[in-house]
Parts: structure tokens; sequence; C-alpha cells
């Protein structure tokens, strides 16, 4: 899920939200402020009832950024990258760059985002008993109740066992630990969250059905998410134990066709494109150093017209923008990085200077020639016996 708005950084962290993150914000403030808090102080007036849902809304979502938060920072005190938080429509994700070392470090960078809902739900409760053993009542009280109960429901419907929830991925830590094997551990935390996901979508169907209101559309809409999103992890975990133990410089096109910055769009077109079977050209300063990456897309997207008067610096995605990885880098824990840029191209450097591009192609490739040697074929890993590092 792409960021649609920067905030800004917390911690060395980039934080930004998608615009799907104002559907829900939209829903809770209007349950809160026109249904909840009403009915709960009949005395309270429009202005007051909409002020109280705007200060728990924006607490909840910034409860959520403490969820994520905690997440990013564990796994980078436990030597992942982190690419940024997003906000949206379902919470939030911290985008994180390659996977946990060990079964350890997965569990707590798991665990430690349902563990601080549950503090923040504990404390939010706490405070409002103290402040009602103090006198304070009214809609205070009634903000800081339902703050506590919604993150302890948070932190509860992570711990359920099922990808891509946190407790899937806790389901996950513990089966790697005992079977010694993180695929066949990914796999199963995937599968359960799909089972999850269909239950769901079948409980919300008969919601629908049977009860009224919207409920039901919203937990079948919840259970299709959990279902892709398991599917698409189950899939990317059979694709990273395909490539296990290739490294970058296995699968990456070398010596790759590389254009200054000043270059003209119109150049690109008759001098490179025209002249090579490539479709992306990483963009290098004087000292062949990367500056970014022009792809036929951007060139695509660019009015024809313009193409004489703009040049390849202001169409191409920024250096920040695109995976850099090394030759000796595994191809497992390039490949969540691999989005950075539209293409999904990953530019290789060695001493500071490009000596290699990484495209889909070529990943996709490889893994049609491990499908045809696979054991189940009657074949052998093309890969040869994996023992180390190459």
């Amino acid at each position: 899920m792409n960021e649609t708005l920067r905030l800004g950084h917390i911690a060395g962290i980039r934080i930004g939200v998608n615009w799907t993150v104002l559907v829900i914000f939209s829903l809770i403030l209007i349950g809160l402020s026109t249904v909840q808090f009403p009915a709960l102080y009949e005395d309270l007036d429009v202005v007051a009832a909409w002020a109280a849902g705007t200060i728990a809304a924006i607490t909840f979502f910034a409860s959520l950024l403490a969820h994520e938060l905690a997440h990013a920072i564990v796994a980078r005190r436990n030597g992942l990258e982190v690419d940024g938080i997003v906000l949206w429509l379902f919470g939030g994700v911290a985008k994180l760059k390659g996977d946990a070392p060990d079964p350890q470090a997965d569990l707590r960078i798991a665990g430690v985002g349902p563990l601080v809902s549950l503090v923040l739900g504990v404390g939010f409760g706490a405070l409002a008993f103290l402040l009602a053993g103090l006198g304070v009542g009214g809609i205070t009280i009634g903000i800081l109740g339902w703050l506590a109960l919604i993150n302890v429901v948070l932190a509860i419907f992570n711990l359920i066992p099922a990808a891509p929830l946190d407790g899937g991925r806790i389901l996950r830590a513990i089966l790697w630990q005992i079977r010694g094997d993180r695929t066949s551990a990914a796999v199963t935390a995937a599968k359960a969250g799909r089972i999850f996901g269909f239950v769901l979508v079948g409980l919300g169907l008969a919601q629908v059905v049977f009860l009224p209101g919207l409920g039901g559309l919203w937990m079948v809409l919840i259970g299709w998410f959990v279902t892709a999103a398991a599917g698409a992890e189950e899939q990317q975990a059979r694709v990273q134990d395909a490539l296990g133990g290739l490294r970058v410089r296995d699968l990456m096109t070398p010596d790759p066709v590389t254009v200054r910055p000043d270059v003209t769009v119109a150049s690109i077109l008759d001098d490179y494109v025209l002249r090579n079977r490539f479709s992306s050209f990483p963009v290098v300063d004087d000292d062949d150093r990367p500056v970014g990456l022009i792809t036929l897309n951007r060139i695509r997207a660019l009015d024809p017209e313009q193409r004489a008067a703009t040049y390849v610096g202001d169409v191409a995605c920024d250096r920040d923008e695109v995976a850099l990885t090394g030759p000796d880098e595994s191809l497992t824990s390039v490949l969540p990085r691999l989005s950075s840029c539209e293409d999904g191209r990953a530019i290789v450097v060695q001493d500071g200077r490009v000596i290699g591009i990484l495209s889909p192609t070529d990943i996709s490739r490889m893994l049609q020639v491990a499908d045809l040697w696979s054991p189940d074929r009657g074949g052998t890993d093309p890969r040869g016996p994996v023992t180390g590092s190459p």
C-alpha cells in the first residue's frame, strides 16, 4: 500500500498516509459523533459531540501509528531496514526490507505491536478510572473509555494466529523455531490466514442476510482483504524458498547501458531505446554513480511534444525511489524492495558505481527454471546444493 501524503519522520522512520484512511476515519468520526456519544450523553450538544468524535478518532489513529512504530523500531534493532509506515483503510503497515534473521527476532517484531496496543488500552482505561475517581465525568470519560476498548480489541484481534495479522507472524515464528524451516512455517500461517478470512466472509454474509445494518459488509471486506493478503504471503514465501541461496550477481544483467540526467528524453528514444533491447536505464553522474532510473513507462507517460525539451533527470525515478543493492546481497532480501520504483528494478552497485541491473524478468525466468527442475517433476535443483554463501 503506497502513501498518498507524507507526514514526516518519527525516530528517523518515514510516516505517510494512503487516501483510503479517509474512509475509515470518516466512518469512525461519524459513528462516534452522531450515534455513540449522543446515545451515551443525551445532554451533549452537536458541537461538543463532533469535537469529542474528532479527538477520539485522531487519538485512535495516533494509537495505530504507535502500534506500527513499535514494529518498525524493534525491526530496526534486529538488523532490518525500514522503508516507512503507511496508514490506510485497514489500519497501518510497517514496510520492512527483508526478513527477520531468526525466529526469536521474528517473534519480537511481531509481538511488540499487539503489546503496545494492549498497554495503550490499559493506560486509557486506568486514566479514565482515575479521573472518574477524582470526580471528572461526562464526555471525557466517554472518550477515554472508547479508546481503552478499541485498543484492547485491536490487540486481541491482531493476536489471532492467522497471517497477515500479527498473530499469524507470531505463529510463523513459533513454527519456525519448532520446525527449523521458515518457508514451511510461513505457508502454514498463510493457510491459517486464508481460512480465517473465509470465516470472516461467511460470518459477514450471514450478518447481511439475517441482521440489519452494514456491519456485515464491513466484515466481508475485512475477510476478503485477509484472504488476499494471506495468499500473497504464501506465494511470497514459496518464491523466497525457490530463490534461497542465490545472490544478486547470479541473475543481474551486468554492465547495463547508462544515461546522464542532462540528456533529453527524445535523445533517449533515438540513441538508446531503439538501439538496445533494454526497457530501463540507470541514470548516472559523471563518476558513474547512480542518481536515478529512467524507464519506458516513465517516457510513455510524458507528452510526445515535450520529449525534446524534457531532460531525463526531470522524469526519472530519483535515487531514493530506486532499490540499490550489492552483487553479493541475497535475492530474498532484495525482493521486498523491488516495488520502490514503478517498474520494479534494482540497480546493482559496487564501490559506489553501477555494475548491473536486476529486473522482475530475471527473477521470473529463474522461478520458471526452478519449477521445471523441481523434485516433483523428476529433476534436481539447478542451483545445486546450497551450503553457504558463494
